[in-house]
């Protein structure tokens, strides 16, 4: 991810998987980006997920009414009511402000 305006909104989405409909999941999680990537102030994605099945992401947005926009879309709130029912087993999500953004990369 490049460098980040100040002001840029992050929304951090810190889930722990069920073992539960892991191609759902896929699908679901590939058309949730597909319609982010879409929707106005959204910036960016970053992703993980380890073997455990405890995943990171992180959107980032113009602006918190970008990103409540986002929350509020009906595909991703039935989504979401989708992973509540089947995919994790919790989730906590966090929203912050970027005031600095940094990068480096090796030479």
């Amino acid at each position: 991810m490049a460098k980040l305006p100040p002001g840029t909104v992050s929304v951090i989405f810190i889930a722990q998987r069920t073992k539960e409909d892991a191609d759902g999941y896929a699908a679901a999680a590939d058309a949730m980006d597909r319609l982010a990537a879409q929707q106005p102030g959204y910036i960016g994605m970053e992703s993980v997920r380890g073997q455990d099945g405890l995943g990171i992401t992180v959107s980032y947005w113009e602006s918190d009414a970008h990103a409540k926009a986002w929350r509020d879309n009906p595909y991703h709130a039935a989504t979401r009511d989708a992973g509540r029912d089947r995919w994790y087993s919790y989730y906590s999500l966090h929203v912050a402000e970027v005031t600095r953004s940094y990068d480096w990369q090796k030479p």
